[in-house]
C-alpha cells in the first residue's frame, strides 16, 4: 500500500475506509464504547497506585509557571543548561494527578483482537517492569510537546479567543529517553497481520469534563506508526522516570504532539478494527469556522517553533543580550535555519545554529546582537525545516488552540 500509516493524517482516509466497510451494528458498538469509556475504565483492575498532587516535584516560581494541574517551563531557565531539559524543569502536562505507583507490582496489559488468541483485558498477556528492562533496549532523544503549546498567543498576538491552560511556549522540553521499543512488546505479545491500531492507556485517574466521566487518558495510534519508533521509555536523562513524567514507564512517540506518549502506561488495546477514544474524537482534532464539524483528522506531528531563552516581557541587563540564545524544532524532522530580528521584523539575520540535532529534538542556536540598547523590544525568531517550511506570520485560528506555529514576538526590556 502506498499510503503512509505512520501519518495519522493519511491514516485517517485509511481508517475512514475501514470504518464504512463494518457492519452498521458494528459500528454502533464501537461508537457507544467510545461514548461509554468512563464506565468501561471503571472496569480496569485496581493497582498500586497513589494520588499525590496534583504534582509531585516542586514547582520553584523562578522554574515554572504554576497552571494547577499543569506546569510551565520558563525559558529562562533554560539559560547554559545544554541540549537536554533537565527533569527538575522539564514542563508538566495532567490531565489529573499524578499517580505514585510501585513498579514491583505494576504489569503493563497488552491485549485485544489484533493479538493470537485474541486476549482480553482480563486474561492479557503481562509484561511486568523486571521484564521490559531484561529485553533490548534503544535510546532517542525527542522533544515532547504538548499539542497547546502556545495557546496564548492566540489571545494575546492574534486577538482570538481560544480555551484550555493558556500556555506561552514553556510546554515543551527534550530529553534522553530509554526503554524498550513499543515493536518487540507487541512481537512478544503475539501482533497479529490483522491489527489496525494500538491503543495505550494510562493509570492516572478518570477524567472528568463538564460532569463527564471521559475515562483514562488514551489515544489509538496506526500499527504502522507503532511499529515503526514508538518507545516504551523508563529511562529520562540516564535515570528512572520521575513521577511527573511517567514513572514506571511512560510510551515516547518521536515528532508527534504530546498527547500521543502516554504517561504511566497500564494497558495496550491492540485491535483489529479502528479504535476510538474522547482523546482523537472530541479533543486532538482542529475546530472552528474553517474545519468541518467533526473537526480536522486527529492531529499527529509537531509543528514549527522557535523560542528564546529570555524572560517573557521581563528585564533582561544589555550586558546579558549581546548574545541571543533559542531553540527550533519541527515535527518534520532537522532545522535548516533560524533567522532572527531585533526591530520587530524589519529586518532579518542569520542565527548560529551548534549543538547536537537529532531529528526528532531540537536544535539550539545563537544570535550575536550587535550593540544592544536600554529600552523596549519585540524579538522574533523564525526557523525552516528540511522540509522547506517555515513559521508563518499568523496561524489559522481553532477554537482549542493547538498547533501555534507563527513567528511568536516575544518582549523583553533591556536595563
Amino acid at each position: 500500500m502506498s499510503d503512509d500509516l505512520t501519518d495519522e493524517a493519511t491514516y485517517e482516509r485509511v481508517r475512514l475506509r475501514q470504518w464504512l466497510q463494518l457492519s452498521p451494528l458494528t459500528r454502533r458498538r464501537l461508537l457507544g464504547a467510545s461514548a461509554g469509556a468512563g464506565l468501561a475504565m471503571a472496569a480496569l483492575p485496581a493497582l498500586p497506585a497513589r494520588a499525590e498532587g496534583p504534582i509531585v516535584k516542586p514547582l520553584p516560581p523562578e522554574l515554572f509557571i504554576d497552571h494547577g494541574t499543569n506546569a510551565e517551563m520558563r525559558w529562562e531557565a533554560m539559560r547554559g543548561q545544554g541540549h537536554l531539559t533537565p527533569a527538575d524543569r522539564f514542563f508538566v502536562r495532567n490531565h489529573t494527578a499524578t499517580p505514585r505507583i510501585d513498579p514491583r507490582t505494576w504489569r503493563l496489559k497488552v491485549w485485544g483482537s489484533g493479538l493470537r488468541g485474541r486476549p482480553t483485558l482480563e486474561n492479557a498477556v503481562e509484561f511486568s517492569y523486571a521484564d521490559l528492562k531484561a529485553m533490548p533496549s534503544k535510546t532517542v532523544t525527542a522533544v515532547i510537546e504538548c499539542t497547546g503549546n502556545g495557546r496564548s498567543l492566540f489571545t494575546t498576538q492574534q486577538g482570538q479567543p481560544v480555551s484550555g491552560t493558556p500556555w506561552k511556549l514553556g510546554a515543551a522540553g527534550a530529553a534522553r529517553w530509554r526503554g524498550v521499543p513499543l515493536a518487540e512488546v507487541l512481537r512478544r505479545a503475539g501482533i497479529t497481520p490483522h491489527a489496525v491500531d494500538v491503543m495505550p492507556r494510562g493509570l492516572d485517574a478518570d477524567y472528568i469534563d463538564k460532569g463527564e466521566n471521559k475515562g483514562r487518558v488514551r489515544r489509538p495510534l496506526p500499527v504502522a506508526k507503532a511499529l515503526k519508533d514508538v518507545l516504551l521509555a523508563y529511562e529520562m536523562n540516564g535515570r528512572p522516570l520521575p513521577p511527573d513524567h511517567g514513572f514506571p514507564v511512560r510510551v515516547v512517540v518521536p515528532s508527534w504532539v504530546g498527547i500521543a506518549s502516554i504517561k504511566w502506561v497500564g494497558d495496550i488495546e491492540v485491535s483489529d478494527q479502528p479504535l476510538f477514544s474522547p482523546w482523537n474524537t472530541v479533543y486532538y482534532r482542529l475546530f472552528g469556522d474553517s474545519y468541518p464539524p467533526e473537526g480536522s483528522a486527529p492531529l499527529t506531528r509537531l509543528s514549527l517553533k522557535s523560542v528564546f531563552e529570555l524572560p517573557w516581557d521581563g528585564q533582561v541587563p544589555v550586558r546579558d543580550a549581546k548574545v541571543l540564545h533559542g531553540r527550533s524544532w519541527s515535527g518534520n524532522g532537522r532545522i535548516r535555519k533560524v533567522e532572527v530580528s531585533v526591530d520587530g521584523g524589519a529586518t532579518w539575520h542569520k542565527a548560529q545554529l551548534h549543538g547536537p540535532h537529532a531529528p526528532e529534538s531540537w536544535v539550539q542556536w545563537r544570535y550575536q546582537w550587535r550593540n544592544p540598547r536600554p529600552g523596549s523590544y519585540e524579538l522574533l525568531a523564525r526557523a525552516t525545516d528540511e522540509t522547506g517550511a517555515t513559521q508563518p506570520a499568523v496561524t489559522p485560528h481553532n477554537t482549542l488552540g493547538y498547533l501555534f506555529d507563527a513567528v511568536a514576538r516575544h518582549p523583553v526590556t533591556l536595563v
